[in-house]
């Protein structure tokens, strides 16, 4: 099939499809040939639904509907405490409602650079909020202290850490997982792919590596590194043997053939002709996907290699607000956004991003970062996503964190992790290990 017209097909007549899904899931009203959530019309002063500017403007009424379901909770829910816990460069945010409900996270490792923003931009904010509130709680923090300076990770990762506890928190609550508070759950499962890294490695090293890491869960899916440093580096021949990457793509569809899917990353590696070069060799081995093909904040490049090439294009681990998400859609410069949780201020804002993706046809895949239990995050955000791709990063199940999950061995079993489906994030963390953890207060 070609992927270049299934594209373009999507925008005329399955995003109808896969917009009215996802308008079930959310409550989104779908936004090819219909009236929009709120009253406006699809055809803007006349232009084309297809046209970026109508499209643009589809994608922010879809941004202004709540993602937490507030009618699970009659009463208020108010904050009285958000704490964040630290034991050696171990982290845990603990919320605790007026009523003595408390809802626990794990913090991302970068914590430990970021802790002042935690305590002096995001904590004295949440004191005494309504957490039924918080889709509009997550706006009006990136005003509060004039917050939008630090956009990106500064802000986002210890922001998602505060939003993951108190989701736990109304979890507990209501008696729901994670997931039931903001949205249905269309993954019970997650189906995940092999992270791999070693693009400074020799080919045969790296092949080794890789066989490695596949043999230790049951996936059939891979993703590999092409190119080297990041950003059109020069000193590739100190990083890397020349011309590893034009061999390693078709080896490895040699070795493993058309069961394994085979996803690509360079990390913003190239400029656009080199992208387009690489990309059509990915196309040629049967690639689902190519990610970063050139630096993640250029979206003009980033339409370029779209519109040159079949493949599927993915980018969105580094970006940092809305806008770039709906310019990128609205314009067709990806098919696959992939906003990180942590990152990105948290599962909410996620969702969103799910959502203006769902309204024109295209998948989300979100980005893994590391920390305690990020790869649980992740399946929570996954399992609610109706447009979610077909294999969802995993890079191990290794934590630092001792916990117990009563609903799923999480496990890799036949390529998925079931989620949990217990209350909040669905695991009891250890309370002496919880206990070894002290308020952080400067």
């Amino acid at each position: 099939m070609n992927q270049k017209t299934t594209r373009r097909e999507f925008l005329s007549t399955a995003s109808a499809k896969v917009a009215g899904g996802a308008a079930l899931a959310s409550g989104v009203i779908p936004v090819t040939g219909q009236t929009l959530a709120g009253g406006g019309e699809t055809e803007a002063g006349g232009r084309s639904p297809g046209e970026p500017q109508t499209r643009q403007a589809m994608l922010a009424e879809i941004l202004r509907q709540p993602v937490l379901k507030r009618e699970l909770f009659a009463s208020p829910v108010l904050i009285q405490s958000v704490e964040l816990l630290r034991w050696e460069n171990s982290f845990l945010c603990r919320v605790r409602s007026t009523d003595g409900a408390e809802g626990l996270s794990v913090a991302h490792s970068d914590m430990s650079r970021l802790y002042p923003i935690f305590l002096r931009n995001l904590q004295p904010f949440f004191l005494g909020k309504d957490a039924r509130e918080l889709d509009r709680i997550l706006e009006k923090v990136y005003v509060y202290n004039l917050n939008f300076r630090y956009q990106g990770i500064a802000l986002g990762l210890p922001l998602a850490t505060i939003e993951f506890a108190i989701l736990d928190l109304l979890g507990r609550i209501a008696g729901r997982s994670i997931g039931q508070l903001i949205g249905e759950i269309h993954h019970p499962e997650v189906a995940v792919y092999v992270a791999t890294e070693w693009r400074e490695r020799p080919l045969e090293e790296t092949l080794d590596l890789i066989r490695k890491a596949l043999a230790r869960y049951d996936a059939r899916a891979l993703k590999i590194k092409v190119g080297y440093l990041m950003f059109m580096t020069t000193d590739m021949n100190a990083t890397g043997p020349m011309g590893k990457t034009e061999r390693l793509i078709p080896l490895l569809r040699e070795i493993f053939g058309s069961d394994m899917a085979l996803y690509a990353d360079a990390n913003g590696y190239y400029e656009v002709r080199e992208a387009i070069r690489v990309g059509r060799l990915l196309e040629e081995n049967q690639y689902a996907y190519f990610e970063e093909p050139v630096r993640f904040d250029d979206f003009e490049a980033i339409k370029q290699v779209a519109d040159a090439l079949t493949l599927p294009i993915a980018n969105g681990e580094q970006d940092q607000g809305f806008v770039n998400f709906r310019w990128l859609i609205a314009n067709d410069g990806v098919e696959i956004v992939q906003p990180d949780s942590y990152y990105f201020g948290g599962l909410i804002r996620s969702v969103k991003v799910g959502r203006m993706a769902a309204a024109f046809g295209k998948e989300i895949v979100p980005h893994m970062s590391g920390g305690g239990l990020g790869f649980l995050y992740n399946c929570h955000l996954v399992s609610v996503l109706p447009n979610a791709g077909a294999h969802h990063e995993f890079k191990g199940l290794e934590t630092h964190v001792p916990f117990e999950c009563a609903t799923s061995p999480l496990q890799v079993v036949d390529g998925k992790i079931k989620v949990p489906t217990g209350p909040g994030l669905g695991v009891e963390i250890d309370p002496d290990f919880i206990r070894k953890h002290r308020p952080v207060t400067g």
